[in-house]
């Protein structure tokens, strides 16, 4: 009993530090442009993280195992009790770290370099899956690369075919409602093949059916929007833009609650099973409880202690409006929906830095905080052999005294 009240403690604060990195990353963009404000992200934040997390949260314990760790040849359930509850202590103080200096950091490579830890320890180097780390060293590279191709030529796109013409507002009015129905496109269809898991041609009919409707009822409003507002051009234009990107980053927190939870309540989940039964089991579903303590942790990190990532991803970067935030928000969604189609290890905190980098270095190098994503990169190739050393040291003191 003690050990469980033990594991959802940690677990809890696993969810917070969570809400407070991960999350507050994912809603940086939109404060950054001043699409919303720092209090408003963090209240749209606490309850859509919360609602995605208790209604599509029923992930299974495989975050735990991931691929990296072959707990079967451990053998002892016990054992592999304590190591998910070394690699959820190892992972919530490397992004509780991360998150007191600002660095947006990846929770899911966070667990992933615990398990590591544990493995070696427990069972030796034969029990890692070395080519799933391989992968992750990939995605290191790969995320920021794609993200920031992409919202690249997203933004690059929406300048030349809305800002830089004569009458900005007119190619606004023509524009606009398609880029609506693509976001809208990617964002159902996203939805449906990652959290609801339907085939992928339910999900593309879906996205196809969302992306047509996003554009004929987008049209008219906006037309009606721009009759009505005689503000500069410009100002008309973002306007528009910071409208779609509430939107957008809703989404992004629903999504982040039913996707991550399962990265501070997995492991707590194994616990629980391990103690109620007495062997291992990895397809047992997170009880209900389990899943709102994730959840409430990930709004508590987001509402209290969100706004040092935000800061980080939302100013330090470069300077961001709603154009610029609309491309990082569709260009982060969109990669991850690739990644998804295809089967690629892409990180959605990686995807959100490279997308606010190639959007700055669509205007321009000089005007692009170099500085700063170095202290990001350098935080990345930290995450795996920092919590990999902790867990391992957590294992061994648990096992001692247990």
């Amino acid at each position: 009993m003690f050990i469980m009240i033990f594991a959802g403690i940690i677990g809890f604060f696993m969810a917070f530090s969570i809400g407070a990195n991960d999350v507050a990353n994912a809603m940086a963009t939109a404060v950054g442009s001043k699409a919303i404000t720092p209090r408003q992200a963090a209240i749209i934040a606490s309850f859509a993280e919360f609602l995605g997390a208790v209604l599509f949260g029923t992930a299974v314990t495989k975050t735990i195992a991931s691929g990296i760790v072959n707990i079967e040849a451990i053998g002892e359930p016990t054992l592999i009790m304590y190591g998910a509850l070394s690699a959820l202590i190892a992972a919530t103080a490397w992004v509780m770290v991360a998150t007191v200096f600002g660095m947006p950091v990846s929770t899911t490579h966070s667990i992933i370099g615990g398990m590591i830890g544990f493995g070696l320890v427990s069972g030796g180097i034969h029990i890692i899956y070395w080519s799933r780390l391989a992968q992750i060293v990939l995605s290191w590279f790969l995320s920021p690369f794609l993200g920031g191709l992409i919202s690249f030529f997203v933004f690059k796109s929406i300048v030349h075919s809305i800002l830089h013409r004569n009458n900005p507002v007119k190619c606004a009015r023509l524009v606009s409602p398609i880029a609506v129905g693509v976001t809208f496109f990617v964002i159902i269809y996203m939805f449906f093949l990652k959290n609801v898991e339907t085939a992928h041609i339910t999900s593309l009919s879906s996205g196809i059916i969302a992306g047509i409707l996003g554009f004929l009822i987008s049209r008219p409003l906006i037309t009606r929007f721009i009759a009505k507002n005689d503000n500069s051009q410009y100002d008309v234009v973002e306007t528009i833009f910071r409208k779609v990107q509430v939107l957008t980053s809703i989404y992004v927190s629903f999504s982040h609650g039913a996707n991550d939870v399962a990265n501070a309540v997995g492991p707590l989940a194994l616990i629980y099973i391990i103690l109620q039964t007495g062997a291992l089991s990895t397809g047992a579903e997170l009880p209900p409880y389990i899943l709102m303590i994730g959840g409430l942790g990930i709004a508590v990190g987001i509402a209290t202690y969100g706004y040092k990532v935000m800061n980080t991803v939302g100013y330090q970067i470069t300077e961001l409006n709603n154009t610029r935030g609309f491309s990082i928000d569709f260009s982060t969604a969109t990669t991850v929906l690739l990644a998804s189609v295809l089967g690629l290890p892409i990180s959605t905190t990686h995807t959100v830095v490279g997308s606010v980098t190639g959007v700055g270095m669509a205007r321009g190098f000089e005007v692009v905080n170099f500085s700063i994503i170095k202290s990001i990169i350098y935080s990345w190739f930290i995450t795996v052999p920092f919590a990999a050393g902790v867990a391992a040291l957590a294992y061994i003191l648990l096992t001692h005294f247990f």
